[in-house]
């Protein structure tokens, strides 16, 4: 096969192989919008934003961290631990792709 032809037929591929399935579950969708939007944030209040549990949240951010997505950082406010989340630069870039591909699929 010519390399023009593998690259004509990449190029038509439909949008859907462009989806990123890490981001693409509904709840880490959520995480990685809501992270999006700011530099930091905390625990707590992206559980409150995607409105899951605790545990819910925590298994996803794992499997965003293990992509590279997702930061952790842990630390104290006063005496009470706290863990703050962020989404990495390679974060970021994954969910513009995916936003992209969602909206190519959209546009038809």
């Amino acid at each position: 096969m010519t390399e023009t032809r593998r690259r004509s037929q990449h190029e038509s591929r439909h949008a859907r192989f462009q989806l990123d399935e890490v981001i693409h579950a509904p709840v880490r969708f959520s995480i990685v919008a809501a992270l999006a939007k700011v530099d930091e944030a905390e625990f707590a209040a992206v559980r409150d934003a995607v409105q899951v549990s605790d545990s819910v949240l925590s298994k996803q951010v794992t499997v965003l961290e293990g992509a590279g997505y997702v930061r952790v950082k842990k630390g104290y406010v006063g005496k009470r631990p706290r863990t703050w989340l962020s989404l990495s630069r390679t974060g970021l870039t994954a969910f513009e792709a995916h936003l992209a591909a969602l909206r190519a699929i959209a546009d038809g």
